[in-house]
């Protein structure tokens, strides 16, 4: 049920207190008064604590810095005139005596008359002696019409018309806005270029981190990598590319849903949080980073709140991605933990959101160690699909040495003999492979030149691979995995030709 359609039955069931937390009170407005327009032209009355009741030369000012007389008002009005009655920021005198007994007495009279008393607040901050008289009603972001149809109002006052694909981009990143904020940022970038442009998008991306800064749970990620930086993982990548425009109108309406999300299992350094910002940035969406670490605090009960703040907040914001890096680190051992079941309630909230969302939240989980997370984690519709991401073969160590040296030495990179350091750095990992170029990069600068293909194998021969050091896991992990546990992220590793011999 839409917000009108709720708002339209509370108008004509009479109910007398309705509680809208939102930081729109313009667009609220706006939406209150054209409902009761439509229901016999009702007249709405709006007060605030500095100004007192407005829009009425009669009453013009009445309650100013009175909230107790902003409720007298609604007695003042004859019984059986209707009228909707907004009260602004009235939540801060909700702990008044005089005013909770106020609003129980006003409860039971307006039950029989055609009046209803809305408190506007940022956020819901209702006594528990007023639980019962006060209906919260929630008032939701603009959707992707709304949105749609503002910028479509302002291209038309701008004389512009940008290709269909660009619009949808920057409807979709709009949304989890405000509307004040989208006309902000718009105009923004109608003042820069005299027009929106594709680039316009990054601006609407840098106002929601203005949201993210507001709490501390979730981080807002930059997030510049593309999917060419991720070296192999042909499999994980085709999949990622295929999923491109799932998060457009285009794609509702041909059926589809909203995709879920990711887990990524795999060994450390194998390119697990790269692929998370790889695909923020292919699909023009921002970047959530929660640590899980943050959600847990010494309060009884704050942790759980937490929780459903930052699922909030995630909402709020969608689309977007959620990264949650190494995820079994926050719940091993979830079972013996001696913290009064705080891990398991927070656990247990999680993983029924993940279950029963359908907002537009792409989740990139990231795990080391499959052993250490609980088997509700890896059921299926928590996520989309689980990849496996072992160690990169021949020929992806090959692609990884090419992107790390096109950008590090695009100029000359044909004097490196990449084929050949591929073929000495076996068992490395992506992370490793990085750390030999930047040892490699120390001796030359040292020596007041330019690295060589020697330096690198020099610093390679000084790196021991985790590969070498954590056998027996790493073991587990792929015994794991060809079990057909997860999907392999790699099209061809000794690992899928392992799984192809045990398959005939």
């Amino acid at each position: 049920m839409s917000f009108r359609e709720e708002f339209k039955l509370l108008l004509r069931a009479r109910y007398p207190l309705i509680y809208i937390p939102t930081y729109e009170e313009e667009r609220l407005e706006a939406a209150i008064r054209e409902e009761a327009a439509n229901q016999g032209n009702r007249p709405v009355y709006t007060w605030d604590f500095v100004d007192g009741y407005q829009g009425n030369p009669n009453d013009e000012n009445f309650g100013r810095r009175n909230p107790l007389q902003a409720l007298e008002f609604v007695e003042k009005i004859p019984a059986t005139a209707p009228g909707v009655f907004i009260l602004r920021d009235y939540h801060r005198f909700l702990d008044d005596v005089a005013i909770a007994r106020k609003l129980r007495n006003l409860a039971k009279l307006l039950k029989s008359q055609p009046k209803n008393i809305v408190l506007l607040s940022p956020r819901i901050a209702i006594p528990d002696d007023l639980t019962e008289v006060l209906t919260v009603v929630e008032f939701p972001l603009p959707n992707a019409a709304e949105i749609r149809s503002e910028v479509e109002r302002l291209l038309i006052a701008t004389g512009h018309s940008p290709p269909s694909r660009f619009l949808d981009d920057l409807v979709r990143s709009c949304q989890g806005l405000s509307m004040e904020r989208i006309r902000r940022v718009l105009a923004r970038a109608i003042a820069t270029h005299g027009e929106l442009q594709p680039e316009d998008v990054d601006l609407v991306l840098e106002e929601k981190r203005q949201t993210i800064r507001q709490t501390q749970i979730l981080d807002f990620i930059p997030a510049t990598e593309q999917i060419s930086d991720i070296g192999g993982l042909d499999n994980l990548k085709d999949w990622l590319l295929r999923r491109g425009g799932a998060f457009t109108e285009r794609a509702r309406q041909y059926g589809l849903p909203h995709p879920r999300g990711l887990l990524l299992v795999g060994i450390q350094g194998t390119g697990k949080s790269l692929t998370a910002k790889a695909i923020a940035h292919h699909w023009h969406l921002p970047l959530l980073r929660l640590d899980v670490g943050r959600l847990f605090a010494g309060l009884v009960g704050e942790s759980e709140s937490r929780t459903r703040q930052m699922i909030q907040v995630a909402e709020a914001l969608a689309p977007c991605v959620l990264w949650i890096d190494e995820i079994d680190k926050a719940f091993s051992g979830l079972g013996s933990k001696g913290d009064a079941g705080t891990t398991s309630r927070v656990f247990g909230t999680f993983i029924t959101w993940l279950a029963e969302k359908t907002s537009p939240v792409f989740v990139v989980s990231t795990a080391d160690d499959i052993q250490a997370l609980p088997p509700e984690m890896l059921r299926k519709g928590r996520f989309d699909e689980i990849f496996f991401v072992g160690l990169p073969t021949q020929e992806e160590r090959k692609a990884i040495f090419n992107v790390h040296l096109s950008r590090l030495r695009a100029h000359n990179i044909k004097s490196y003999d990449i084929d050949r350091l591929a073929y000495e750095t076996p068992d490395f990992s992506g992370a490793e492979i990085e750390q030999t170029l930047i040892e490699a990069m120390h001796i030359g600068f040292s020596q007041n030149r330019d690295f060589t293909t020697d330096d690198i194998l020099e610093a390679a021969s000084q790196i021991i691979p985790l590969a070498r050091t954590a056998t027996e896991q790493i073991q587990q992990l792929q015994e794991w995995a060809a079990a057909g546990r997860a999907r392999l992220a790699s099209k061809h590793s000794p690992l899928s030709d392992r799984i192809q011999r045990q398959l005939k």
